[in-house]
């Protein structure tokens, strides 16, 4: 055997990881279809399974329910950003440095405009409140483990200094803006969500520099 083959055990170990992240990729893309055709209500668990031709106890190892299994791709989007973020230089402002993360996502295979019927599925949070506080729900988790990341970034205590939270929140905040006017836009289908994030970071620092510039008065 060459010495720089993998081991056997190594090569099935490759395999059963591809088998279960294809395995759960196919369930989620049977709950998005699913969803969208008839509405979250009238979807089961067991219709998911059945379309991605899998068991209920399949289903149950993946997902813990439809909704999770429907929003799978803002799970999956918030760990790339959240990996990238860790990744980028220590000397980067903590907010070009989210902002920098999140345009790298926006290039990989799990940003929303580059999977099939994202848009549609962004647009449903609006008509699906079971659906929207899922969404939220995985959201702020998301959001909480970037908090951590930034504190680190800092060198500080993420429970004393505010500062890691006020920059992910207006960080996420405007990416979250940008997806939702992304979702509502999509009768022409013609607006690129990554120049869309690329406006709205822009107008937030815009808007901050705005509002840090020295502001003149003259008094009659």
């Amino acid at each position: 055997m060459n010495a720089k083959d993998p081991a056997p055990t190594e090569r099935a170990e490759d395999r059963r990881r591809r088998k279960a992240r294809q395995t759960r990729e196919a369930l989620a893309a049977a709950a998005v279809g699913l969803v969208l055709e008839r509405g979250l209500g009238a979807v089961t668990v067991e219709a998911i399974a059945d379309r991605a031709d899998v068991t209920r106890r399949t289903f149950s190892r993946h997902f813990g329910g439809k909704e999770d299994a429907a929003l799978d791709f803002t799970r999956t989007g918030a760990h790339r950003i959240n990996e990238a973020l860790r990744a980028r230089p220590a000397s980067e402002p903590p907010l070009l440095a989210y902002r920098r993360a999140v345009e790298q996502w926006l290039t990989e295979p799990s940003a929303p405009h580059r999977r099939p019927h994202m848009r549609e599925l962004l647009a449903a949070l609006d008509t699906e409140p079971a659906l929207f506080a899922a969404y939220e729900r995985l959201r702020v988790d998301a959001q909480e483990e970037s908090v951590r990341i930034i504190a680190d970034r800092l060198g500080t205590d993420r429970d004393r200094d505010i500062r890691p939270a006020v920059v992910v929140g207006a960080a996420a905040g405007v990416l979250t803006a940008a997806l939702r006017h992304w979702a509502r836009d999509g009768a022409g289908h013609d607006t690129d969500l990554a120049d869309l994030v690329g406006q709205a970071y822009d107008a937030l620092t815009g808007e901050a520099a705005h509002e840090a510039a020295p502001h003149t008065a003259t008094r009659e």
